[in-house]
């Protein structure tokens, strides 16, 4: 059985300049021929009125609301972009136009939302990269490495998804060496032992001397990309030892 729809809109705008028309607005058309689901669905007579609406040209408010009730019955984005391109060949291609416009305010909030990886990735110039599985098991969280410079000077982005932060460790060279960070896109944390913790942000830098041992990585609440700049010299290594306190980085930011 069919759930019959109330309509008051005739009444609200028109009940007492005309009586006759808000109820047959009201009633008839709403109460009695869209409220035959029986015989049409919602989602098929929105379609119709749609389509006769633009046609006509009548992109006025009363459009808006069947554009707005055609969403409301089920129909798409995608579908309504295909239904209106459809019409325009037999409507005209203005009519489509102006039709449009309002389909793109109606439809807005369907915009695909993207995540916060995608709006890291676009926040910097340099690519997020691919995962940095050669390194996992030195990494609590998930990090990505793009190469930026592996001839002369090895410079590397390196980014770090909220939370996730790499192993203390200590950069060794028999002379030269070290590393150089130079941040480029949300908030981390660098620490050295013994030291207390440094809050990165973009356009940081930070310049890392052998044998110290340190850490960096991400804050709990954002993204976090740097480059890594690796200093030229002789025979360098990378010691990776313990991963950092979980309670230590948990208080960071208390």
């Amino acid at each position: 059985m069919s759930k019959k729809i109330v309509q008051t809109a005739g009444r609200d705008q028109l009940g007492t300049f005309a009586p006759q028309f808000a109820q047959l607005n009201d009633d008839v058309l709403f109460g009695e021929v869209w409220s035959r689901n029986d015989q049409l669905s919602l989602r098929d007579r929105s379609l119709v009125t749609v389509v006769a609406l633009m046609a006509q040209g009548l992109v006025d408010n009363s459009f808006q609301y069947h554009l707005q009730s055609a969403k409301n019955n089920g129909i798409t984005k995608e579908e309504i972009a295909e239904i209106l391109t459809h019409a325009a060949f037999y409507a005209g291609w203005p009519k489509a136009w102006a039709a449009f416009r309002m389909a793109v305010q109606v439809w807005s909030d369907d915009t695909p939302v993207k995540d916060e990886k995608t709006r890291h990735a676009e926040s910097m110039i340099f690519p997020i990269g691919n995962p940095n599985d050669g390194f996992a098991q030195y990494f609590s969280g998930k990090s990505y490495l793009a190469p930026i410079s592996t001839s002369q000077v090895g410079v590397f982005n390196v980014t770090f998804e909220p939370r996730c932060r790499n192993n203390w460790h200590i950069h060794h060279a028999e002379s030269g060496g070290g590393q150089i960070l130079i941040c480029v896109s949300g908030t981390g944390w660098y620490q050295e032992w013994g030291k207390e913790a440094r809050a990165l942000h973009p356009g940081d830098t930070v310049n890392i001397p052998v044998g110290v041992k340190h850490w960096h990585g991400a804050a709990k609440d954002s993204w976090f990309s740097h480059l890594a700049v690796e200093v030229p010299g002789v025979h360098t290594s990378n010691e990776w030892l313990e991963p950092v306190d979980e309670a230590a980085y948990a208080a960071l930011d208390k």
